[in-house]
């Protein structure tokens, strides 16, 4: 029995919680089983909650609090994880950093408040690098999360932790968060799926960078109808965060069971500037014609990237001194390079040099909305390289092409964290060593249920999201591409 709940889909786990066959307390014990038997193996939830989880799950059974019942988002005590950068009432929250290693918040971050209303029960803190920062999830107080398809290698950033503990069945969805690639690049290694929603769809409530749109939160699942459930859990205006806007009327959950193929759908690498490995270019090339079974007019275009990346680092920098500058001051000593180097750089940042990086991103944006308007969706690879050595910060190199700092890989992702599209990663297979690999869904701004329909179709045709949970595979790590 625990092992066949732990393989439940989220969407049919909810559907018994509904029916009472099965209650918050048995998948709450079916989980903490699965916890026990991976995590040596993967280090993906390094803090369990599962008394505070229990006393919700009793308070859920006593058919307390739950006004929200009917609502489309409703989890009816589905237990989830919480990545660490997100506060918990109660439970010990690092946000990976020395500076808060026994910090326990006294009130949830509203994500959090608004998840447990709609009956989600939090079960664990899933790992994340240092504040967030970084391709690769490991940070100096708990270490190092592997991924499980090959545990010599990395589960990328920075939602890392949540991706490995839905591969392998820890859990039945995963919270996170997202600036340049952190839902979507630990989904494209570990074989799940993730959304970085539109920037306003999930609040952020408690941040700094309230009024700056290139962090968001949102969720993760094993697939794509999973996904649709947790982002209507996740969606809705929240008076805290100004940028939030009402859930839309048709629930995700309507837009992946009803979708179509999208009639038109771009490809892209955009211009070639942006380093890949061949083999990677050539498995998502491939993916992506996939479409064409469906009766999608797939064509492949240039899309110009002009000096987009050195833009992106300039405004990510910006957000960094609004959230670093002060601890920078009091504990440098306890923050890591990474970090200290983008702080540093949006420090050094110019007025006029602001100024052309917002340009830059205007000009990106107006070539993307010229190409949305003849394309339903744009698909582009979901990394330029599959997972790399647990060890390594960043991949060394990607295609042949030396990194020059650890973002130098995440303009893939980043290109649509700049312009404010919603953007899916959903598996398209595997490489020759056996690493996941993916495609990446992007649609207009505000229409991410275009980006999930489209991601919906994808996923039905590859059959790939009844390839998890897995047990952690012990593995080496393969050659880089020279």
């Amino acid at each position: 029995m625990p092992d066949d709940l732990i393989r439940l889909a989220a969407t049919e786990a909810v559907a018994r919680l509904k029916r009472r066959e099965v209650s918050p307390l048995e998948l709450i014990d079916a989980a903490a089983r699965r916890i026990a038997e991976v995590e040596p193996a993967v280090n993906a939830l390094p803090t369990l909650c599962l008394d505070r989880a229990r006393g919700h799950a009793k308070r859920i059974m006593a058919c307390e609090g739950q006004a929200n019942a009917d609502h489309p988002g409703w989890l009816a005590g589905l237990p989830v994880t919480i990545k660490d950068l997100t506060d918990v009432a109660g439970v010990r929250t690092t946000y990976g950093s020395p500076i808060f290693r026994d910090h326990v918040p006294q009130a949830s971050h509203p994500l959090v408040e608004r998840i447990e209303a709609l009956g989600g029960i939090v079960i664990a803190k899933s790992n994340t690098p240092e504040f967030g920062a970084g391709g690769s999830t490991f940070n100096e107080i708990f270490g190092r999360t592997r991924n499980p398809w090959n545990t010599a290698l990395t589960c990328a950033g920075s939602t890392g932790g949540g991706a490995v503990a839905l591969a392998t069945g820890e859990c039945w969805l995963s919270h996170g968060s997202d600036h340049g690639g952190s839902l979507r690049r630990p989904a494209t290694y570990c074989s799940v799926v993730g959304i970085r929603p539109s920037p306003g769809r999930v609040t952020r409530g408690t941040s700094n960078n309230l009024f700056a749109p290139l962090s968001v939160q949102g969720p993760m699942a094993r697939n794509v109808p999973d996904l649709a459930l947790f982002l209507d859990t996740m969606a809705g205006w929240d008076l805290r965060d100004p940028l939030t806007y009402d859930a839309p009327a048709a629930p995700y959950t309507r837009a992946v069971a009803e979708a179509r193929p999208p009639a038109r759908v771009a490809y892209t690498t955009f211009d070639g500037s942006l380093p890949i490995d061949r083999e990677m270019r050539a498995l998502c090339a491939a993916a992506v014609r996939r479409f064409a079974e469906a009766g999608s007019v797939v064509e492949e275009i240039r899309l110009d990237l002009g000096a987009l990346a050195e833009a992106f680092l300039v405004l990510r920098s910006q957000a960094f001194v609004v959230d670093r500058e002060k601890q920078l001051e009091t504990h440098r000593a306890l923050i890591k390079p990474d970090i200290v180097w983008n702080t540093e750089r949006g420090l050094a940042a110019t007025p006029s040099g602001l100024a052309w990086a917002e340009r830059e991103r205007a000009a990106w944006y107006r070539r993307l909305a010229e190409v949305f308007g003849r394309f339903d969706v744009i698909v582009t690879p979901g990394a330029g390289t599959p997972a790399f050595d647990v060890m390594l910060r960043h991949p060394e190199s990607i295609g042949g092409v030396r990194l020059e700092n650890y973002m130098a890989g995440s303009m893939w992702n980043a290109a649509f964290t700049l312009a404010g599209c919603p953007a899916v990663a959903v598996p398209s297979g595997f490489d020759q060593y056996g690493r996941p690999v993916g495609i990446q869904i992007a649609a207009p701004p505000r229409r991410d249920e275009v980006a999930l329909a489209a991601a919906a179709v994808f996923e039905r045709i590859t059959g790939l999201d009844r390839q998890v949970p897995i047990d952690p595979r012990e593995g080496v790590v393969p050659p880089a591409e020279a």
